[in-house]
């Protein structure tokens, strides 16, 4: 446990270390063209170290309700289970008979660092199966975004969910059947994750990536239009989960991350990454299979979001596209070269995408 570092500080500590290790990579990519000894090197030997410290400081961080909310929940429902609680047939059933197998053999401060395991392994191994020479740049852009921490921290079983689903994600042209049966354990870990298993599905029968941003597009007017009502409709069908119609109807609260009315800004930062993939596709005809489902996968599950952008608590549908953003910016870069000096521009993409999540967290930490 790293009992010695100050909970007031410890995500602050993370934050500062991610950003240091933003600007050497930034620095690497300038004095190198992409292609040396030295580059893959860099990739090897720094993916280990950032894996290790990512699972050691996420894994041992102590048990807090006050700097990491949801934890002392976790905590409790373990010793629940512990104790001779059953599995609700109701709930997400591969997670409650996950947590009830790890009460009955291991301590809560283990549970927690098997639950960061579940969390970060399975992205490290889906873009070193993808980048098998730049996956540490890969997964620091995973690693930078703006729901990482948080997810791995607070809403766990939700970010174990979709780090999970991003491992299925790895098998599409490779193995069909494990896919499948990956992700259905994603949903069966947490049931929002239906959403995104709906929307991938979904593009392996629509191709059309133009139609996509138009439905992206219309998402917007139907949100500005009928806000109200898309909330109301999504309520209703709930996904199978009661806790997405309760994040829906909740009573808006201003001190929440989603505060209140049509966030213009939270819409602006969605739409960035498909600026770039607009570029990537449809000027620079990029063609890749797995990065269209994707891509497809994040256009679908943003514009659901952004039609019940007014409810409380609609970072948890954020989510839902979001943990897909650092792949819909990062995945063409690593697979084809659009501009001159590439290595350079992806050093600058990967500081300027961490520097929205380094000054919201200032923004959030100190407000």
């Amino acid at each position: 446990m790293f009992d010695f570092i100050p909970l007031e500080y410890y995500s602050f500590y993370f934050y500062q270390i991610i950003f240091l290790t933003c600007v050497i990579t930034y620095l690497h990519t300038l004095v190198l063209s992409g292609y040396e000894q030295k580059t893959y090197n860099y990739n090897r030997n720094l993916s280990f170290i950032l894996l290790t410290f990512i699972l050691a400081y996420m894994g041992f961080r102590p048990i807090s309700g006050i700097y990491f909310v949801d934890m002392a929940t976790y905590a409790r429902t373990f010793e629940q289970f512990k104790h001779g609680m059953q599995v609700s047939p109701d709930g997400d059933i591969a997670f409650e008979l996950f947590i009830k197998g790890c009460s009955n053999i291991m301590t809560v401060e283990m549970f927690f660092l098997l639950c960061a395991i579940i969390y970060v392994v399975p992205l490290f191994l889906a873009v070193k199966t993808w980048f098998p020479r730049y996956y540490f740049f890969a997964f620091l852009l995973l690693v930078a975004s703006f729901s990482f921490w948080a997810y791995g921290t607070n809403g766990i079983r939700n970010g174990m969910a979709s780090s999970i689903f991003i491992l299925g994600l790895s098998y599409i042209k490779r193995n069909n059947i494990k896919m499948i049966i990956i992700l259905i354990f994603s949903i069966m870990f947490h049931k929002s994750m239906t959403l995104p298993v709906i929307a991938l599905v979904t593009s392996f029968f629509m191709t059309d990536t133009k139609k996509y941003f138009m439905f992206w597009g219309l998402s917007i007017i139907l949100s500005l239009v009928m806000g109200a009502f898309w909330v109301q409709l999504f309520a209703s069908l709930g996904f199978g989960d009661d806790r997405l119609a309760g994040y829906l109807t909740a009573k808006a609260d201003p001190s929440q991350f989603s505060s209140t009315g049509f966030r213009f800004d939270f819409l602006i930062y969605s739409g960035a990454p498909l600026a770039l993939a607009y570029f990537y596709v449809i000027k620079k005809g990029f063609n890749d299979v797995i990065y269209k489902h994707i891509l497809h996968t994040y256009i679908i599950s943003n514009a659901f979001w952004i039609m019940v952008i007014r409810a409380n608590f609609s970072n948890r549908f954020a989510y839902l596209s979001w943990f897909l953003m650092a792949l819909v910016v990062g995945y063409p870069l690593f697979k084809k070269i659009f501009w001159e000096h590439q290595f350079k521009k992806i050093g600058l993409i990967l500081l300027i995408y961490y520097s929205f999540t380094y000054l919201m967290f200032y923004y959030y930490e100190f407000r």
